[in-house]
């Protein structure tokens, strides 16, 4: 059975999508994790963690690293499958 993947707002270090393995009031640590820099098909983070995106080719999606703790986080979403399934199909932003 797959874990729970959830998209993380930091108060400053920005969007997240991911598995939470630990939280301590702001403080949340997630496991296979991506930096969600700009993402194009979704008006807001909501309907991201609802419906995905819709133009998954001009979104800024990073690579997946192990292991990320943020720090200031101010908004956690749980994802839905099929936002999962999008999310995950875009292609890793790297140079």
């Amino acid at each position: 059975m797959e874990k729970q993947k959830y998209i993380i707002r930091g108060d400053r270090s920005g969007v997240f999508y991911g598995e939470i393995s630990k939280r301590d009031g702001r403080e949340i640590t997630l496991k296979n994790c991506r930096r969600l820099w700009y993402w194009n098909g979704a008006a807001s983070l909501s309907q991201l963690a609802t419906e995905g995106v819709k133009f998954p080719g001009n979104c800024n999606f990073t690579v997946t690293v192990e292991e990320l703790t943020v720090l200031d986080a101010i908004e956690i979403i749980p994802c839905t499958d099929a936002a999962c399934a999008s999310i995950e199909g875009v292609p890793e932003w790297k140079i």
